[in-house]
């Protein structure tokens, strides 16, 4: 037999019962979509949350000061040997591989200007703060290396505290206030958003950490240090540098543990994006299991299907037709189910995903590569489900089957 007569015989099998046909296409239909739709948030959330690093600053290395240790007794959050103003110059003279660094002091604080105020979080920070975070400034300028040696009184909002203060005016230029001190605006950073833990990163408000030691902590160690490598490749270079570096300085010996915490946005991101794939296989496994649900409802569609054309099965061998042609034809049929369930689970899966990204507002992202594997496995499916009561079908006696009643 041809394959287009087959084809077309399968499509006439198929037409006889169309609620049939309709219900077992819907388990594969449903098993697609729940493919698609559940790849798509994952794919989203490891998007997302790539992106919410890369934010924080490319190339990234954050060291952070550790509480001490008294014996077996943790001393508490603030008590430990904390990072020094000479740790910071070290580092930059001392490491080699660096494109930048900045210190951060923090302090919540009440931002006022004329009637209307709010409290925020200030950070100390260096004049590399912008290229180490990679936030670039909407309007105005950062401060220099210079305001930093002269612990100049003068300020970079983020966007929220900018639009709570001036409600749309450009405050660039103005005089606010943080703890009754007067405070030059001279820029305004460009918008972030949210970070992956919903913080608001733009509700900040930047100033030079002499600055802020000086007139609002009152402190004269850094909470942490933050530096940029040259390249990604070079990140490991830094990171055993400045190890080796602060152990040296803060008199660690050998055998005991760090005073201190180094955190690679690298590794960060890799742990991140990791967990998020480790999601996404998850739910697509589990959305699998609906495909193969749909595939046993073809298995026993089609061995309904044959017990019911036993005797159309027997004219057609007595005839002349071959074993291999009835097989063929009910595999066709097993796949004619499969696939076009397949193609409409896909558009379903792509309907539900958009959904749920216009819905709850969350990032889904259809790729073509989740497409083709849906595709092809929905096939697969009619295939595998389908061989079973297409050889039963071949195999049938013709004499046998001439005599079904």
């Amino acid at each position: 037999m041809k394959f287009s007569a087959t084809w077309m015989i399968a499509l006439r099998a198929l037409r006889r019962n169309p609620m049939r046909t309709g219900l077992t296409m819907l388990g594969i239909i449903i098993g697609v979509a729940a493919v698609i739709a559940m790849v798509a948030i994952g794919s989203g959330a490891k998007a997302e949350v790539a992106a919410s690093i890369e934010q924080m600053g490319q190339n990234m290395v954050m060291i952070i000061s550790r509480a001490a240790r008294s014996g077996r007794v943790h001393m508490g959050g603030d008590s430990g040997v904390a990072l020094t103003k000479q740790d910071y110059d070290a580092i930059r003279q001392e490491v080699c591989g660096l494109a930048g660094a900045t210190p951060e002091v923090r302090a919540n604080a009440q931002v006022a200007y004329g009637n209307e105020n709010v409290n925020t979080t200030i950070y100390g920070v260096s004049e590399e703060y912008p290229a180490v975070r990679a936030w670039r400034l909407e309007r105005g300028e950062h401060f220099t290396g210079l305001d930093i040696r002269r612990a100049t009184k003068v300020a970079v909002l983020g966007q929220t505290v900018a639009a709570n203060l001036f409600d749309g005016g450009d405050p660039v230029g103005q005089m606010i206030r943080i703890q009754h001190a007067p405070y030059e605006v001279i820029g305004v950073l460009r918008p972030k958003g949210a970070n992956m833990m919903g913080r608001d990163q733009d509700d900040l408000v930047l100033v030079p950490w002499t600055s802020a030691m000086v007139r609002l902590t009152g402190e004269t160690t850094f909470r942490s240090i933050s530096v940029q490598a040259e390249s990604a490749e070079r990140i490991p270079e830094v990171v055993e540098q400045i190890t080796e570096l602060l152990r040296q300085r803060h008199r660690i010996p050998e055998g005991r543990d760090d005073d201190f915490m180094i955190r690679n946005m690298q590794d960060m991101l890799e742990v991140a994006t990791s967990t998020a794939q480790t999601m996404t296989v998850l739910l697509g496994a589990i959305a699998g299991v609906s495909l193969l649900v749909g595939g046993i409802g073809i298995m026993n569609i089609m061995l309904v299907s044959v017990t019911e054309r036993t005797r159309e099965i027997g004219v057609r061998l007595a005839v002349g037709a071959r074993g291999a042609d009835i097989l063929l034809q009910f595999l066709v049929e097993a796949m004619v189910l499969s696939i076009s369930g397949g193609v409409l689970g896909i558009a379903l899966g792509y309907a539900v995903a958009h959904l749920v990204s216009v819905r709850f507002g969350w990032i889904t992202l259809v790729s073509l590569d989740s497409v083709a594997l849906a595709f092809v496995f929905s096939g697969a499916i009619g295939i595998f489900f389908g061989f079973y009561p297409a050889r039963k079908a071949a195999g049938l006696d013709p004499i046998e089957a001439l005599r079904y009643e």
